[in-house]
């Protein structure tokens, strides 16, 4: 009787939970794991986000999928759909109009023909990454794996491949905890731009193909297949939807943003338990202000339970997060990171080019240099956070000669190094020197990088594991003399010196003076930076 009662009272919590939401989603295919945790903001702040994930420090993430065809970079999938632009531009000059050939006639041209997920695992764990992610699904609401509820998918279009799958037991292989990142939240209003025209031209007027239906496809290629499934677009427009930057002012579902529908809604929910029980990741990340549908929904939070009730390791990420939500989650920082110590783990997502592929970024030559990600990741580090760093697959599944060349020097780099990140934490202090005592703001979710891309010799970073302190200088100094102020003598921080050595080479001369640590160094051993190792 008191298990039944229990059990009636927590279905009622949840039924009072729910009628608090506008849009609230449906168990009715995929009920969620009860067990610990309850979704509600103070139920998920029990849990702590594992010791595993803060010792690991580094991951790479395969955000791959066919918004990789056309090479025209990040977000294609909805400018091809936007007159005048340059992605809009290379469709219509290699594929044809937006009319007659939209974002659901690239997906067969999406094959993965050299793609082999075991190689580019291992050739990742060699570069020090400590867990694998992979795209689940973009904003473009195509399902990288054999989707039980949606049927626009890798299995069936594209490569015939469950590409999730395959990728994890490549990660299982490897050793390495799986990510999933999940995206298709967003289609219902990512993809308005479906539903527009063209303005000028001979194709003025003439609608493009995010309102053809299930119908519109007899004798086509796509014939059984409901485009409205994939472009969800059979719903009026969000307020300024011909601006396209209204889509940014409205991502967390405000300011005008047209509200999904309860079956919308419910199909993200079921397919991404569906992910999460077939494929067993200990790492969710959401491309979301919170979580999907945060405020409007209860999506999210079920299936954040879901998980947590499932995998008691396992971290769930979260954008733009207040203090409460930061108990629950784990905060994630695009493309920049806070210039101060973090009491809780954290993570940076970032990139050495675009997130899909961009062939512009491959010519000119503009990937981020393993010189940058190293800095990048010893500086995230230093803050208490870990780097999930993504390297650009081509369509085909494999990265060009550029990225190998920037996996040789970050694999040479962490070979020897990687003990000054793995397992460590941070100091009294992160850093010293001109970038650590700027005053860097996030903008909205974090879009900060480039106020750190300056650093370095005189720019030195501090993390620590047991009685070993590690000091990373961002540069190797020309003279060969590194100066650290904050171990001067007599320091404030009560740290006493006692063997120096530089990591790759052996112990050095230093000495402790009024102005700092002198540490004398050889002639540069690696490419990047000088890690010395203070007993």
């Amino acid at each position: 009787m008191k298990a039944t009662l229990t059990t009636l009272l927590f279905a009622l919590s949840l039924t009072v939970s729910a009628q608090q939401y506008q849009v609230p989603v449906s168990e009715a295919h995929e009920p969620m794991q009860t067990g610990k945790y309850q979704p509600t903001w103070q139920s998920l702040s029990q849990h702590q986000t594992p010791e595993w994930f803060r010792n690991a420090k580094f991951g790479i993430w395969a955000h791959w999928g066919p918004q990789c065809v056309e090479g025209s970079g990040d977000w294609m999938a909805r400018s091809l759909y936007m007159e005048g632009t340059r992605e809009y531009k290379y469709h219509v000059e290699h594929y044809g109009h937006p009319s007659e050939f939209g974002f659901k006639d690239v997906l067969p041209l999406f094959k993965a023909e050299k793609w082999n997920p075991d190689e580019l695992v291992a050739r990742y764990k060699r570069c020090g990454a400590q867990y694998f992610f992979v795209l689940g699904n973009h904003h473009d609401n195509y399902d990288l794996w054999d989707s039980k509820y949606q049927p626009w998918n890798s299995k069936n279009i594209g490569p015939k491949r469950d590409i999730l799958d395959e990728w994890a037991k490549a990660a299982k292989k490897a050793g390495l905890p799986l990510g999933i990142s999940f995206h298709a939240d967003h289609a219902w209003t990512w993809y308005e731009p479906a539903q527009r025209y063209d303005l000028n031209g001979s194709k003025a007027g003439v609608y493009y193909d995010g309102h053809l239906t299930k119908e519109d496809g007899k004798g086509k290629w796509w014939e059984g297949f409901d485009p409205q499934q994939l472009y969800q677009q059979q719903h009026p427009m969000s307020e300024r939807s011909w601006w396209n930057g209204a889509i940014h002012q409205q991502w967390d579902w405000t300011h005008g943003a047209a509200i999904p529908s309860q079956e919308f809604v419910t199909n993200f929910y079921d397919r991404s338990l569906d992910a999460i029980n077939r494929y067993q990741p200990d790492l969710i990340y959401f491309d979301a202000t919170v979580l999907p549908f945060h405020a409007i929904s209860d999506c999210g939070l079920k299936i954040v339970t879901h998980l947590y009730n499932r995998n008691p390791r396992a971290v769930v990420f979260g954008k733009i997060l207040d203090e409460e939500q930061r108990k629950a989650l784990t905060w994630d920082v695009e493309r920049g990171a806070p210039n101060y110590i973090v009491d809780e783990p954290w993570q940076t997502c970032n990139c050495i080019g675009g997130w899909h592929y961009n062939t512009s970024i491959y010519e000119r030559g503009s990937y981020k240099s393993a010189a940058q990600v190293v800095k990048m990741l010893v500086d995230i580090v230093s803050k208490n956070g870990n780097l999930l760093l993504s390297i650009p697959l081509r369509a085909d599944g494999t990265y060009d000669e550029k990225e190998a060349v920037v996996l040789d020097d970050l694999e040479a780099w962490m070979t020897v190094n990687g003990e000054s990140i793995f397992g460590t934490r941070p100091w009294r202090v992160f850093g010293e020197g001109p970038v650590a005592e700027k005053s860097i703001d996030l903008n909205a979710q974090g879009f900060n990088d480039g106020q750190y891309s300056n650093m370095d010799c005189y720019d030195i970073r501090f993390n620590q594991k047991g009685k070993v302190l590690y000091v990373t200088a961002m540069g190797w100094p020309d003279n060969h003399q590194l100066v650290i102020k904050s171990l001067k003598k007599g320091n404030p921080y009560g740290r006493k010196v006692g063997s120096v050595k530089l990591l790759g080479y052996g112990r050095v001369k230093a000495r402790q003076t009024k102005e700092g640590l002198v540490v004398t160094l050889p002639a540069p051993c690696n490419k990047i930076a000088p890690v010395l190792k203070v007993e």
